[in-house]
């Protein structure tokens, strides 16, 4: 049975009550924003699998480089670890790594593509007799792939993003049937009767080109052989352009839509990947019951703006509820990746579609488990088209939900249910309506109120902060609660939220009153959108289960915010109130210290030490009321003993690339606490990995770097990776140029020389056009450019950090010079924010 999850409680009633979910304890359910691993993590973790080299049969030529990071289910991340021969990384050759916050390895998955590489004993023996004297040494530079590349597919284009030339030994595979499966009909092969062996290896560059020919985008991804320029193998990369359209309730907004040939289709290849169209997508039920085809049109201007008319469904008028649907679906996303990093509804960032012009004359919205997408209907004699980006954000919850906890569809865990919809889709309201962009929710931009946009008579489906208004939900839990409708008994829950966002009144006439809360003061004060609702998310997906009702609820809630803000923080202090404030919980006074809470004055500094040294790390507290309580931590886990301002230890190497905080807690009657930022120990000596970059992380100030210099400090509007200082290319919105410059010598008997960096980048530049770019290079002394590593751009813009790794093997044994240069154009800042950079050697 498929069941559906609708909007409005006028239809559920056809629906048995005994929808049951199954709570997803055991899947991957991510966790929120967590820091990707500092290099030295990396290059521990690179280790660990290195050391396991000989169980699959691998010689001492093949190793590993983190390409790709994300958070995990709760207490563990993800790394994506390519496999590298000869410091190569071999195509689509990789491990997926689970590891703990110990950075010990829980499972690694492995698709293989390099065991007939060298003189191991896995693999296809004659196949390594073949690839033995495979030369890593390209005979022909990137520069000349990318040349071939784009006189093949398009002479006469212009760039519309930077080419790029990646270095790789490229797997020739074969598909064979496996041995069950050889009389087999064609007709009745499983898709696994069918294997994938790798008969040869080449070295090769993979060469991504993106460009315009006038209006039409030609993205091809090409491998080109690196002996002598040949083209191997060449595939269309997605087509994208950015279309305008007409939302009634929106006005006129950008659409990033897909072009084939001369058609325009609303599917937008920027968000998800996979799922039913291979992106997000927009389809047309043409008032049936069915999902329907992708629209298309042959113009990129979509839509009139109009209440649909009844007529057809893909003129201008018909249109406008496939933009509406659209805005809301790219509004939804972009929320919860920026602030969160959770991607599409599963985390996973699987596509999925909403199907717009459902039925006729239909005054509903819904969310299908089955086919994990949306339906939108156009309105009857209650509403207008219910594609406003409230509802669009709510059925986009359910998704969330579906994917998580699964909260089971009746009783008090179905209304927690959809008020996790509705929280989400006011949530979307207000970064949409603020511009829809960043890493923080605007406290403002919503009217707390769910459908008012679409309702024909000005009156919501539900009030957020008075749920009593719509003269069927309860402002407060009761025993009786489990018995209403889950529509209706959400209500408690959308006010709790609402006080935690925004507070209450004390006057018991307002709407924002509560009866229950009887502590001091009368009036709660709120702890903003974004922070309420980065504990709800950590709470609803990390730890509810399809069972989960108020009262768990309110616990689950209650300590995520405190992992998140400490035990005793006001935002803890707030969570219960708000609880409290439906009837949820006790009341407790909220405590005010002068000048504030304990906050954290100067952080702990990462530490490199030799192997048998001592290591010593230290914070410094102030505000709140003293004394202090200290709780140091290695990697997320408290230390036994490590109880004050300063911790040291006898470093071994073993203990390279541990993290190190402290939790600070004051000794007020409701203690505050902090956390400190993260710190690395950096363990060397022994022969093994050697740092040669000189005041990566730029603590030193300028000491190491050339150049622009003036960009390396602290200062306002942006902040640290790590550390305090960082450098800041751009940010001018003029036309400039900054580079910052260091020379490095890369010894000849290196075997492996990663280089990596933590960036950010933001911008006030809002066309999907590239205007400003930093650009990593290798130099010889003379200044000659030996190779371009990256080029970044306003288009790459992204919340918070990502860290870049590249290989610089094939530069051993020369002294280069690393340059990291970022040009704006005459309007609109591009921020390249550069820390933590490291070139680690063995």
């Amino acid at each position: 049975m498929n069941f559906r999850k609708t909007l409005l409680a006028a239809s559920i009633a056809a629906l048995p009550l005994m929808m049951v979910g199954q709570a997803l304890a055991s899947a991957p359910i991510m966790a929120g924003p967590s820091a990707l691993h500092s290099p030295q993590q990396g290059q521990a973790l690179v280790a660990k699998l290195a050391a396991t080299r000989s169980t699959h049969g691998l010689d001492a030529d093949h190793g590993f480089s983190i390409t790709v990071q994300h958070p995990g289910v709760i207490g563990t991340r993800i790394s994506r670890a390519a496999h590298t021969y000869k410091g190569v990384r071999v195509f689509q050759s990789e491990s997926v790594v689970v590891t703990n916050d110990a950075g010990e390895i829980v499972s690694e998955s492995i698709s293989d593509r390099r065991s007939g590489l060298g003189q191991g004993s896995g693999g296809n023996a004659a196949l390594r007799a073949r690839s033995a004297g495979l030369n890593v040494v390209p005979q022909i530079q990137s520069a000349a792939a990318i040349d071939t590349v784009v006189k093949k597919v398009s002479p006469n284009g212009v760039h519309h993003a930077p080419p790029s030339a990646e270095l790789i030994i490229y797997p020739t595979v074969v598909t064979k049937r496996a041995p069950g499966a050889l009389n087999k009909s064609e007709a009745q092969l499983n898709a696994l009767d069918l294997v994938e062996e790798v008969s040869g290896y080449e070295l090769a560059y993979l060469v991504k080109t993106r460009m315009m020919e006038g209006i039409h985008p030609v993205y091809y991804d090409t491998i080109v052989s690196a002996a002598d320029g040949r083209v191997i193998k060449q595939w269309k990369a997605l087509q994208t352009v950015a279309g305008t359209g007409k939302s009634q309730y929106n006005g006129t907004v950008p659409l990033n839509t897909s072009l084939s040939g001369s058609t325009y289709s609303m599917k937008d290849p920027s968000r998800g990947t996979g799922g039913t169209h291979g992106m997000m997508a927009i389809t047309n039920a043409n008032k049936g019951t069915s999902a329907g085809a992708v629209y298309t049109n042959s113009t990129n201007d979509w839509g009139d703006g109009l209440q649909y008319n009844g007529g057809s469904t893909t003129n201008a008028n018909g249109q406008t509820a496939a933009v509406n649907a659209m805005w809301g679906l790219m509004n939804t996303y972009d929320t919860l990746k920026n602030v969160l990093g959770w991607q599409s509804l599963d985390g996973n960032n699987t596509s999925t579609y909403i199907a717009a012009h459902v039925n006729s004359n239909y005054d509903n919205a819904y969310y299908s488990d089955a086919c994990k997408c949306m339906f939108i209907g156009d309105g009857g004699s209650m509403f207008t088209s219910l594609g406003s980006i409230d509802v669009i954000g709510h059925e986009m919850g359910h998704g969330v939900t579906n994917a998580t906890s699964d909260l089971t569809y009746s009783g008090e865990s179905g209304g927690l249910n959809e008020s996790s919809s509705d929280i989400t889709g006011e949530v979307v309201e207000a970064y949409a309506r603020a511009g829809g962009t960043g890493s923080v929710i605007p406290n403002t931009g919503n009217d707390w109120m769910m459908g008012k946009e679409i309702s024909k008579s000005g009156q919501p489906l539900r009030w957020m902060y008075k749920p009593s208004l719509d003269g069927k939900s309860p402002n407060a839990w009761s025993s009786t609660i489990k018995n209403l409708d889950v529509h209706y008994n959400s209500g408690p829950n959308n006010r709790m939220f609402y006080f935690l966002s925004q507070g209450s009144n004390a006057t018991s006439s307002s709407d924002y009153y509560s009866q229950y809360l009887v502590k001091s003061p009368a009036a709660m004060t709120g702890i903003g959108t974004d922070k309420a609702f980065r504990i709800w998310f950590k709470a609803a997906t990390t730890k509810f289960t399809a069972s989960t009702n108020y009262a768990d609820a309110r616990n689950k809630v209650l300590a995520a915010a405190q992992e998140l803000y400490g035990v005793g923080s006001k935002e803890a202090i707030a969570v219960t109130r708000a609880y409290a404030a439906i009837n949820v919980g006790a009341d407790i006074d909220e405590t005010t210290t002068p000048g504030g809470g304990v906050t954290i004055s100067s952080q702990p500094s990462s530490v490199t030490v030799t192997a048998g040294a001592t290591a010593t790390f230290s914070v410094t507290a102030t505000g709140g009321t003293a004394p202090y309580k200290y709780q140091w931590l290695r990697n997320g886990t408290a230390i036994a003993g490590a109880t004050s301002a300063t911790y040291s230890l006898t470093a071994q190497t073993a203990d390279s690339g541990a993290v190190f905080s402290v939790r600070v807690t004051d000794s007020a009657t409701s203690p505050t606490t902090a956390t400190s930022s993260n710190a690395t120990l950096t363990v060397g000596g022994g022969g093994g990995t050697t740092e040669r970059i000189v005041n990566g992380g730029f603590e030193s100030g300028t000491n190491g770097w050339a150049g622009t210099t003036g960009a390396i400090g602290t200062f306002s509007g942006q902040s640290a990776y790590e550390g305090a200082r960082y450098a800041w290319l751009g940010g001018n919105g003029v036309t400039r140029t900054e580079t910052i410059t260091q020379s490095v010598a890369i010894p000849a008997a290196a075997t492996s020389a990663s280089l990596s960096f933590a960036l950010h980048i933001d911008t006030a530049e809002n066309e999907n056009v590239v205007y400003d770019r930093m650009t990593v290079t290798v130099k010889n002394a003379a200044g000659t450019t030996l190779g371009t590593l990256a080029t970044y751009t306003n288009l790459n813009k992204a919340a918070g950090y990502q860290v870049r790794t590249f290989n610089l093997l094939p530069y051993k044994g020369q002294t280069v010079t690393l340059s990291f240069s970022a040009r704006e154009d005459s309007s609109l800042q591009t921020s390249f924010v550069v820390d933590k950079v490291s070139l680690l050697t063995q």
